[in-house]
């Protein structure tokens, strides 16, 4: 049976985009399928991440970080300004811009790759047979031997605390105000919960982090996430652990105020808001996805089933990031649409998912990779750590900017890095570093025994690295495990 394309992709998130793009470059013939609409109901590439996610709450991160430093921060360095004022209009059409250049990106690799991008809803079917709804309503049937299904997340709603107008909204409303809210409630203290909580405390409101479960960012190494819990609370923010939303409402008027129930150790308490973000976590998109027959199935969380390939129950058909098992990261589904490109024109690819990054945008960012201790202490695996605060480095003291540690752990036995655990400045990129040694089974003393540029904030890296073995040279050393 005849064919339109080599590969169709649905969806053109960091995942599906990126998995066009390569799949078009290793010559197969391929589209993309994306129904996402900008505020001109104009197509546009880029999925969440882009245009309602990672892109556009970090220019705002951004943006409210300088107002922040040039608040509070410049006179420590000698440099007294007055009158600082804010306009949150323009800092919201600062993010839009950097939006619409990145997704019109997007469209220019499409462009030069000759990767067909569609404008509509697509559905698999059976046979491999995807079905594109345009926006017009009217449908079209395309084929292809390859499909990969890269649908992405949507947030998770949460029945106590209903999306209303502008005033209980969800991670995407979030970025929408055009006005510092006085009080501002977030349900959530997860990743998304604390960046956009830090973006409005920032720029003045009065933040309340309100979060059901008793412990602290639980998957993130305890020791980093007890330093960030500190500093992210003198910054601030005022986050209520083993707190249960149990109800809210609105009162509409000129003033329109949000009233939020919950229960803690202490009962039942209450508090008012003048906006309510709800970020409790995000699932997968498969609504209308997916016709009974296609084959495709999914576990009982609504995730797509995959083997370590990606591949579905249905030879042929694969599915990546968000809506797959795994963290629900743009960069880890970016990696698996490549995986599943390469594989699909024959060649031998595989992805280490024991090295995915992670990290939390706030400032100072909280990066990792490989394993927690804790994790370490429930596998029964005897390790070793090393630990080096930033107060102890002379370019993060330069800067003013020296909150936080670095932590690595690696194997006691063979001194292989096992996990690095970062809280401090930069420290996305400074993480990376250890993704790249402990890929290729990087040593502590490997890291140790390598130059790094002085003075640099990743000599901290360095440091923790020689702490790990007893050998730490600009703090006093610790006795070994």
């Amino acid at each position: 049976m005849a064919t339109d394309y080599d590969v169709i992709v649905i969806g053109a998130g960091p995942g599906g985009y990126v998995a066009a793009i390569r799949a078009a470059q290793l010559g197969l013939k391929t589209a993309c399928v994306e129904k996402w609409l900008d505020a001109n109901k104009l197509p546009v590439f880029g999925g969440t991440c882009l245009n309602v996610g990672c892109i556009p709450s970090k220019a705002l991160l951004d943006s409210s970080h300088k107002f922040a430093e040039a608040s509070h921060g410049f006179a420590v360095h000698g440099i007294n300004v007055s009158k600082i004022t804010l306009d949150v209009p323009a800092m919201i059409a600062r993010k839009a811009k950097v939006v619409k250049q990145l997704t019109g990106g997007i469209a220019g690799l499409f462009q030069a790759n000759k990767v067909s991008g569609i404008s509509g809803t697509a559905r698999l079917l059976k046979d491999k047979k995807v079905e594109v709804t345009s926006h017009d309503g009217s449908k079209n049937i395309i084929t292809a031997p390859h499909i990969i299904i890269a649908a992405g997340s949507v947030p998770i709603n949460i029945p106590p605390a209903p999306l209303q107008d502008d005033i209980v909204v969800d991670s995407t409303g979030a970025l929408e105000f055009l006005e510092v809210p006085k009080r501002l409630g977030v349900i959530g203290a997860g990743v998304i919960g604390l960046e956009l909580g830090s973006v409005w405390s920032r720029l003045g409101s009065e933040v309340v982090v309100i979060e059901a479960m008793d412990s602290f960012l639980p998957t993130v190494d305890q020791q980093i996430a007890k330093e960030a819990h500190k500093i992210l609370s003198k910054q601030g923010l005022d986050i209520r652990l083993g707190a249960k939303v149990t109800g809210s409402s609105v009162k509409l008027g000129k003033a329109p105020k949000v009233t939020v129930q919950y229960t803690d150790k202490d009962g039942n308490k209450e508090e008012v808001f003048d906006k309510l973000i709800v970020c409790v976590g995000r699932k997968p998109y498969t609504i209308d996805l997916l016709s009974a027959d296609c084959g495709v199935e999914k576990d009982e969380r609504g995730f797509i089933k995959v083997d370590g390939n990606c591949v579905t129950a249905v030879p042929g058909v694969y599915a990546i990031g968000d809506v797959v098992r795994g963290p629900m990261l743009a960069h880890k589904a970016s990696e698996e649409g490549i995986m599943v490109a390469e594989v699909i024109a024959g060649h031998k690819a595989s992805m280490n998912y024991d090295l995915i990054p992670g990290v939390i945008y706030t400032h100072p960012e909280i990066a990792s990779v490989g394993k927690t201790e804790e994790q370490l202490k429930a596998a029964g695996i005897e390790y070793k750590s090393g630990v080096f605060p930033f107060a102890a480095s002379g370019r993060a003291l330069a800067a003013n900017d020296s909150d936080g540690m670095v932590k690595m752990l690696a194997d006691a036995r063979t001194d292989k890095v096992l996990g690095c655990h970062i809280i401090g400045p930069s420290a996305a990129d400074l993480v990376q570093a250890v993704v790249i040694a402990m890929e290729f089974s990087s040593s502590a003393e490997d890291i140790g025994m390598t130059v790094f540029s002085h003075p640099a904030l990743s000599e901290a890296v360095h440091e923790a690295a020689l702490a790990v073995n007893g050998n730490a040279i600009h703090i006093a050393n610790r006795k070994k495990r």
